[in-house]
């Protein structure tokens, strides 16, 4: 498998191509906020290519929401050899060549193993992860959405799968707060937070745009986008 095949997607039909002063851009946050619906909507203006995770690849996902204590240190390893596999592919491709947009930073997978492993298996994690001594690229702009726990559940709710439905509310709140933390602190690229539960930027243009013009504007340092809710 090359590594066009494996790590970037190619965004869906193109809009007319929007021009953006950033070479790789992340959208960040917890399950159900939009990233990924987000990430595919950036790369069709920008005619950009997309790192995308691939949930369904992990074999022990479905049993984690069943049941996380059992298969969490597996489902944790699954993603963290997952994602060092593509972001060292992407390494190896030019990033100054074209955009890209991603739907998830290495960082994440810490974050979730500190949610879901017991302290031993946290020990156990922490040695894989420094072996593998990933060199992850660093993103030009990180978008961080922030969503309560009732707009993530209904989202959940709303896209259908399965297995998700058996997400409990207190993980969403425990997720949440995770996020919270890591990006109150962040300050290794310029960071974006967004209020993604008063728009629609996948269901309302209006919403779209005036987070693309966002996305879109040079950036260092921490900013924030949070619009009134579209009535349209």
């Amino acid at each position: 498998m090359t590594i066009e095949d494996f790590v970037m997607t190619p965004a869906d039909e193109a809009d007319v191509g929007v021009v953006t002063p950033h070479r790789y851009i992340v959208v960040e946050g917890p399950i159900g906020v939009g990233k990924t619906s987000l990430v595919r909507k950036l790369g069709r203006s920008f005619g950009c290519e997309l790192v995308l995770e691939q949930d369904s690849e992990n074999p022990f996902l479905e049993r984690f929401y069943r049941d996380p204590q059992r298969v969490a240190f597996q489902t944790q390893l699954y993603f963290l050899f997952q994602r060092a596999r593509q972001l060292a592919d992407l390494r190896q491709a030019d990033l100054f060549e074209r955009v890209r947009v991603a739907d998830y930073m290495l960082d994440k997978d810490r974050l979730f193993a500190r949610l879901t492993l017991d302290e031993q298996e946290l020990a156990l994690y922490d040695q894989v992860y420094e072996r593998l001594a990933i060199d992850a690229p660093a993103p030009d702009l990180v978008v961080y959405l922030q969503a309560p726990v009732d707009v993530l559940l209904e989202r959940i709710a709303r896209r259908g799968i399965a297995y998700e439905q058996e997400i409990e509310p207190r993980y969403l709140e425990r997720l949440n707060e995770a996020y919270a933390r890591f990006f109150l602190e962040f300050d290794a690229a310029p960071l974006l937070i967004v209020n993604a539960a008063e728009i629609d930027p996948i269901g309302n243009e209006g919403d779209y745009q005036g987070l693309l013009a966002e996305v879109t504007r040079p950036r260092k340092g921490r900013h924030y986008f949070n619009p009134l809710k579209s009535l349209l």
